[in-house]
């Protein structure tokens, strides 16, 4: 196993069109780092970089402390697996296995032994001599892990290798992962576009929005003290509800929040991690104020919030209802029994508050001592660039590239 290194990597393809912006990453050796992000957010551009598929345009990547920029796909040692990964029909899931082994003149009976040992760990012992057609989609999927772990790579990079699996499989197959990583003790990483996934399996999390990292952090602190607005919404099912376009003010000797001609007071011990708060409270400045559907519930006594129920649907984790507060917000939660029209009264945990700049989206607020960090997280003070910095930066880079093909 080898850990990964990337120092300002970027790419941009030759139409002019930028990837990735200034990719900064490092990882332990033997760790699982789940990428993940919207459409378009580089995640599969990131692995095809990494694993030599493409090259990137400017930075440095270290594998093992190596840099192998200068390297091909087949030098680096990595192993590469993609959604919809084939096995040969015409063969055995034995020989399919051995497929990688057997091009780099691997003996024989080093060939048999790792072919075993992988099968064994991934419980295809009984189907070895079998043809590919005559075994599960499980199996199969699990023949193409195996012909990737026999090798022993330095690195493991998988692009959303169980997308468009039915659920019951896809969450068959994120055990599957977590254990083989464990009994290989190699390091993962994996992109995908759910954040489900991603935060069931990995170690640490790279949230990716247009070629730019986000955040990067343990699946719990991703959730409890996300860098920008953007993470926050994307972290967590069902999603953040947002309160924009929102000014704070102090009144009755407390800090309250005023949308729409309506408002509620901040606890104290947000107000305690309210960074640069002067430049917000009373001046108009306007802020996003988040909260998570799981932290509101219905009930009268204490309640800061009331509207009316506007929509309901069945979920598999219970009812979300979405209860219409005033002319602009609307907030989604959880209810046992909701009724379209209802008056409802809601009462919100806001020692969960989040509050982020509208114009720049970033949050607001320090970390407490609920942030618990990890280990070797070089990346854990990054901060993400603005939004409209990632926009000016995207055409500041966009051109060069363009002005370079030209010549």
């Amino acid at each position: 196993m080898a850990n990964l290194k990337l120092v300002g990597v970027n790419k941009v393809y030759p139409s002019g069109k930028a990837a990735l912006f200034d990719i900064n990453l490092t990882s332990s050796d033997g760790e699982f780092i789940a990428v993940t992000g919207g459409a378009g957010s580089g995640k599969s551009t990131l692995i095809r970089v990494i694993a030599g598929l493409e090259d990137a345009t400017s930075g440095d990547i270290y594998i093992g402390d190596k840099l192998v920029n200068d390297m091909s796909s087949k030098e680096r040692d990595v192993a590469v697996i993609f959604a919809g990964n084939t096995l040969n029909q015409s063969v055995t899931v034995a020989e399919n296995i051995a497929y990688g082994l057997k091009i780099r003149n691997v003996p024989a009976a080093v060939s048999q032994q790792r072919v075993n040992a992988a099968a064994e760990i991934l419980g295809l012992s009984d189907v070895l001599q079998r043809k590919p057609k005559t075994i599960t989609a499980a199996q199969r999927l699990l023949a193409c892990y195996a012909r990737a772990m026999v090798r022993e790579p330095k690195l493991y990079l998988f692009d959303d290798p169980i997308a468009g699996l039915d659920d019951k499989l896809r969450n068959e197959m994120r055990n599957v992962f977590v254990n083989l990583q464990a009994r290989v003790k190699g390091t993962f990483i994996y992109a995908t576009k759910s954040i489900s996934e991603a935060m069931s399996m990995a170690n640490r999390i790279v949230i990716l929005c247009d070629g730019f990292i986000q955040q990067v952090d343990t699946p719990r602190n991703l959730y409890d003290y996300p860098a920008n607005a953007y993470v926050a919404f994307f972290v967590g099912s069902p999603t953040i509800n947002f309160i924009r376009g929102a000014e704070a003010v102090e009144e009755d000797g407390c800090v309250k929040i005023v949308y729409d001609g309506k408002k509620f007071a901040v606890p104290e011990s947000i107000v305690a991690r309210w960074q640069n708060k002067d430049e917000y409270i009373g001046t108009g400045r306007k802020i996003i104020a988040g909260i998570r559907p799981e932290d509101i519930s219905v009930g009268a006594d204490g309640a800061q919030f009331e509207g009316t129920v506007s929509a309901f649907e069945e979920t598999e984790a219970g009812k979300l209802a979405e209860v219409t507060i005033s002319k602009n917000v609307s907030l989604e939660l959880f209810m046992e029994k909701p009724e379209k029209g209802a008056a409802v009264k809601l009462c919100a945990d806001l020692s969960h508050l989040y509050l982020f700049d509208e114009e720049t989206q970033l949050t607001l607020l320090s970390r407490d001592g609920g942030y618990i960090p990890c280990a070797n997280n070089s990346e854990a003070d990054y901060v993400p660039p603005a939004k409209g910095e990632m926009e000016a930066r995207k055409k500041a880079l966009e051109p060069k590239a363009e002005n370079k093909k030209k010549k």
